[in-house]
């Protein structure tokens, strides 16, 4: 896609406001640190989720899921295993081998038979969805370009939802989503995302440790998804370009952002989340150097730059035969917050004492994949409502951010991303050709924007 219009110069959000603070949080503002009066934080105050085996039963939540890739399918088993009473009712997507692949799984695997009249093929088969008056619960699963309408049709058809991570490509889709997180708290609804990290009961203890000083004041952080090649896709003769690109969608500019917002979405979010702001500004770059389909990078390098000389890194690479790493690192003036997925969460001074570690023999950490859905089900249940998605909108326009600072070669300010109308992908969505779409030809730093 052309990049015209790229910044403009109105301002709409400022930097350095506090990021993703639940109101317990901003309510224990008045609660500062003095030399004679240390504030502890306890978990309720920060909004700790319950870490429950199962959610609790009550009356049958019936669900749709809205794409029905390998994601979906996932995120539609494992809503099934969330609890009982459960169920999924509907489908929707814009490939029939796809959808009848998840309909057999959920019909082999749960005995979960979806009625031929609730699959609905086609672009538009969100809308079809979202009329469904027995439908309670909206899974959003399809590649990310898609999310933020899907969001706020879902939204203003008062379900329920399970939004996948990212929420969006580009700034215009941020600006969507946040607007209908607004409305969905009004209404009650119930949000999960899935940045499933902040659906661990060991980084939750880390955090509430970090809150508390463990550490003392943060000044830094370092958040990296460094891993092999990842999947490609052919394009057949038989495809159209729209097909291909669908298909293809994770190495797709358009469809999936690129990888430093799919992958590195996890470990910006929880930098972001740990650090409690947004960036000033961002200075990055990255490249295309062995990746064999679509049009995006395979390695990023991110600065972020945020008040009192505070920075965050960002890494992010798919390439075969190189290190791997996937970690945050939140360092502090009196030691370092140790974080993975791995169950190796500690905190360390800068002697390489530990401070703290979480206990994983006496509190062993769930699936976090089913652990999210166990807290939507919860939540819907016991009328205790979670809205994440504001949370995930930020921290995706963090990693968008630092996304066009490696593309154009040049630092960009907080206020410009947010105010950017840039917009990624076609203006119609139909099977054929896609005259902007270019195989093979990832953004060069340095040239100015179309």
């Amino acid at each position: 896609m052309k990049r015209r219009d790229f910044l403009t110069h109105s301002v709409l959000i400022g930097a350095g406001v506090p990021l993703g603070m639940t109101p317990a949080v901003l309510s224990s503002c008045s609660n500062k640190s003095t030399k004679d009066n240390i504030h502890k934080y306890t978990p309720e105050e920060l909004g700790m989720y319950s870490f429950v085996d199962m959610a609790p039963d009550g009356k049958p939540l019936k669900a749709a899921l809205i794409g029905c890739g390998d994601r979906g399918t996932g995120a539609a088993t494992q809503f099934l295993e969330s609890g009982p009473n459960v169920s999924i009712i509907a489908l929707g997507d814009v490939f029939t081998d796809r959808m009848n692949t998840c309909k057999k799984v959920l019909s082999d695997k749960f005995n979960n038979n979806v009625a031929d009249s609730n699959c609905v093929i086609g672009f538009d088969a969100y809308q079809k969805i979202m009329a469904m008056p027995d439908v309670d619960v909206v899974l959003l699963c399809t590649p990310t370009h898609f999310r933020p309408d899907h969001f706020k049709a879902a939204v203003e058809a008062g379900k329920h939802i399970f939004m996948e991570k990212p929420c969006a490509v580009d700034p215009t889709g941020i600006r969507t989503v946040i607007a209908s997180s607004k409305v969905a708290t009004s209404k009650g609804l119930t949000v999960i995302t899935g940045n499933q990290r902040r659906h661990r009961r060991d980084y939750w203890e880390a955090y509430i440790q970090v809150k508390n000083g463990i550490i003392g004041d943060l000044v830094s952080a370092s958040a990296h998804w460094d891993q092999g090649a990842w999947w490609n896709k052919f394009k057949r003769p038989e495809w159209s370009d729209m097909e291909y690109c669908i298909r293809n969608w994770f190495n797709i500019k358009w469809l999936s952002g690129d990888h430093l917002l799919d992958q590195a979405i996890h470990n910006i979010d929880i930098a972001n989340w740990f650090m409690g702001e947004r960036p000033a500004y961002a200075v990055g770059f990255g490249g295309r150097a062995r990746r064999l389909t679509g049009d995006i990078y395979d390695f990023f390098s991110v600065d972020y730059y945020y008040s009192n000389h505070k920075r965050m890194l960002a890494t992010a690479r798919q390439i075969d035969g190189c290190d791997g790493n996937v970690s945050e690192q939140v360092l502090g003036a009196k030691g370092v917050a140790q974080l993975n997925d791995r169950g190796e969460i500690k905190i360390v001074d800068y002697n390489g004492n530990t401070l703290w570690e979480y206990d994983y023999q006496n509190k062993p950490v769930k699936n976090p994949y089913q652990q999210e859905h166990i807290h939507l089900v919860e939540s819907i249940r016991l009328g205790k409502k979670i809205n994440q998605a504001e949370d995930l909108a930020y921290s995706t326009q963090v990693a968008i951010l630092g996304r066009e600072a490696a593309y154009t070669g040049k630092p960009i300010t907080w206020d410009e991303i947010m105010a950017s109308n840039l917009r990624y992908g076609p203006e119609k969505y139909e099977m054929g050709s896609l005259p902007d779409y270019h195989e093979g030809q990832a953004p060069l730093p340095g040239k100015n924007p179309e």
